[in-house]
């Protein structure tokens, strides 16, 4: 499972996220996927998914 790549990414798949302004600290957030906001089928530093809570980041791992 490769959190780059949208095939991968599923609504209610159990992932860690870095939001916007957590990006120069690293610090993930755990969630619940409810919609994959991008479009094309990689992005280099995580697929854009909005999670269950209303959490807006890149998928960083997906957590099996």
């Amino acid at each position: 499972m490769n959190p780059t790549k949208r095939v991968d990414i599923q609504k209610g798949l159990k992932v860690k996220i870095v939001l916007k302004k957590d990006q120069r600290s690293g610090i993930l957030t755990n969630g619940i996927v409810k919609d994959i906001l991008t479009n094309s089928s990689t992005h280099p530093h995580g697929i854009k998914v909005r999670l269950k809570d209303g959490q807006i980041g890149r998928v960083k791992e997906i957590i099996l």
